[in-house]
């Protein structure tokens, strides 16, 4: 399905949804409050922006943020009352279903009573939507005081690669809807607060934190810092998901049936550290089928024929199967569609990027080490800080299942972005820089899953 991105006519319905009891939130300007550019909105009169909350008044989807955090991590306790807008820009698919609307670029900005004068800007994880970090971030931020602003990044699902016309402008469009709601947000909190906020920070795990590395890339006037929390890495020339993927596809099978020294060995090469065996299993029935079909269906969609997204769990030596994806055969008719996606390192902002030692989804070599190298190489090293998790895995989840295996990133994240606001708002002096680029190690003792000391 093709786009056309511009400026449109708003409809705006405001609503004022009461939980019950008396009211807490105040909620000044709320019906004067109208996202730009927007073609649909909802705005809500809350008791309380946080999870808690949201569930008891429907406004937020616990099914796109449950399974992404520990059971052990904590938010800040008590509410957060303010103004939650939810809507969509402008879009033809209509993969996001959420209140019914059927239309993808959907937008949730919450806007609470008790604003720190600062914005938090971000885009979904993986294929989910919107309101993905509502647990993870959007609490914790909103507890502080913060606005925030999260977008489905314009198609959502397992068939996001449906989106578009020609190969890569699914993924294309995510930096469209990532800009276009930074912009839309900050004239929001103009409207609501009476001014700009003061400083706007972009983040986001996962594919969110390749959306942050592209806007602090390509956009970093928008911002005044980011910080990265395992961002998918792309280059043309490799390293990128079809690098390491398919090998996880062709030799974890004969390693998992004989144990075969030579698939094992080929697992490490392609990138995936050694002691992360124990959830392989896991990845290989979740995300890497899935995740490798999908994305090459998104970037080379003529490599299994007229079929769509491949042949599932298909085993080597199956016609058009991923297992035997090779990209460096492939990068002639592949390469100019990932390059249109690809990062440069040359970041013009503040950033930090943290990524755990365990990642089986995407492993911390080809990733994160790659893109610290590309943005020193890019000549951009000062404004960027890399920590390294020791016994961190893509998704913290995992801890409640190996707690004496994994540790949840989540803790180190929350201490790396206090980093940035000292680095960022500080004024870049000595005292409030972040300490030079290290690794983590997984604490013997103590709150693993809430305290993390940089």
């Amino acid at each position: 399905m093709n786009k056309r991105h511009g400026s449109l006519a708003v409809l705006a319905l405001a609503s004022t949804l009461c939980a019950g009891g008396a009211w807490a939130a105040a909620c000044t300007n709320m019906n004067e409050t109208i996202v730009p550019g927007a073609k649909m909105q909802v705005n809500a009169c809350l008791e309380d922006l946080t999870t808690p909350g949201l569930i008891v008044t429907n406004n937020t989807d616990a099914s796109d943020w449950a399974v992404l955090h520990s059971r052990a991590t904590r938010n800040p306790p008590g509410v957060v009352p303010g103004v939650q807008i939810d809507g969509y820009f402008d879009d033809t698919s209509t993969m996001n279903a959420y209140r019914g609307w059927n239309r993808d670029s959907q937008f949730v900005i919450r806007l609470p009573d008790n604003w720190n004068g600062k914005l938090v800007v971000t885009g979904a994880p993986g294929v989910r939507r919107q309101y993905a970090i509502d647990y993870l971030i959007s609490d914790w931020v909103l507890a502080r005081g913060y606005a925030f602003a999260s977008t489905d990044k314009g198609n959502s699902g397992t068939n996001f690669y449906k989106d578009g016309v020609a190969a890569g402008d699914a993924i294309a469009e995510w930096h469209v809807r990532v800009k276009e709601l930074t912009l839309a947000a900050k004239e929001v909190v103009r409207q609501k607060y009476g001014r700009l906020p003061a400083y706007t920070y972009m983040t986001g795990i996962s594919n969110g934190g390749y959306l942050t590395r592209y806007a602090i890339e390509n956009s970093p006037e928008l911002y005044d810092g980011a910080v990265d929390w395992e961002g998918v890495h792309w280059r043309p020339e490799g390293p990128n998901l079809f690098t390491f993927l398919p090998a996880a596809l062709k030799h974890y099978p004969k390693w998992r049936a004989t144990g075969d020294a030579a698939a094992y060995e080929a697992m490490i090469a392609a990138g995936f550290a050694r002691g992360s065996e124990f959830i392989w299993e896991h990845h290989y029935a979740v995300y890497w089928d899935l995740s490798q079909r999908t994305y090459r269906e998104e970037m080379d969609p003529t490599f299994d024929s007229t079929l769509e997204a491949g042949v599932p769990f298909c085993q080597s030596g199956t016609p058009f199967c991923d297992a035997d994806y090779d990209y460096a055969f492939r990068r002639p008719l592949v390469g100019d569609a990932v390059n249109r996606i690809s990062l440069t390192g040359r970041i013009g902002k503040p950033m930090i990027t943290l990524h755990g030692t365990l990642d089986a989804l995407l492993p911390i070599g080809p990733n994160s080490d790659a893109y610290a190298n590309l943005v020193k190489n890019a000549g951009r090293g000062k404004l960027h800080r890399y920590f390294i998790v020791e016994g961190g895995n893509h998704v913290d989840q995992l801890y409640d299942v190996f707690p004496d295996k994994l540790r949840p990133i989540a803790p180190c994240y929350r201490a790396a972005f206090e980093a940035l606001e000292r680095w960022v708002e500080g004024k870049g002096g000595a005292a409030n820089r972040p300490p030079d680029s290290r690794r983590i190690p997984r604490p013997a003792s103590g709150d693993v899953a809430n305290e993390c000391t940089l």
